[in-house]
């Protein structure tokens, strides 16, 4: 339902453009902010986008460790977001698990990715209810 793409891709009137060629083909707008970049990079896009990933590593391979410095920027976009699109789904990704999505949703987080942490996971379904809980 969902396609995101990186703020550090491209310019602003072209990540304009591709944000409402995603919405127009029917699917749901999101952008992406990688740790180095701040919230600030993308609060003109926050009206016209139905997700907000946050990531809390640098994308690019599993298993790297979850990068608690980012939470203020989260705090930030959750209240950036309740300003001008307050239904707007805010992301984590990058260093999830049991300890750290709560972190992450106590900073404004509505939707955590999980990969390591859950494919480590001895019990799935358990790791999903407490996670989800």
């Amino acid at each position: 339902d969902y396609l995101t793409i990186h703020v550090e891709a491209d310019t602003p009137e072209n990540i304009k453009k591709t944000l409402e060629l995603i919405r127009s083909l029917g699917v749901k707008p999101g952008i992406v902010v990688k740790p180095k970049t701040p919230a600030e990079a993308i609060a003109e896009y926050l009206p016209m986008v139905d997700l907000v990933l946050v990531m809390t590593v640098e994308p690019g391979f599993g298993g790297q460790k979850f990068m608690a410095d980012m939470m203020p920027k989260l705090k930030q976009l959750r209240t950036m977001l309740d300003e001008v699109n307050p239904t707007c789904h805010l992301e984590v990704d990058g260093g999830v698990d049991l300890v750290t999505g709560e972190v992450c949703k106590e900073n404004g987080a509505d939707v955590l990715v999980a990969g390591s942490a859950y494919f480590k996971a001895t019990d799935k379904p358990a790791f999903v209810q407490k996670i989800e809980a």
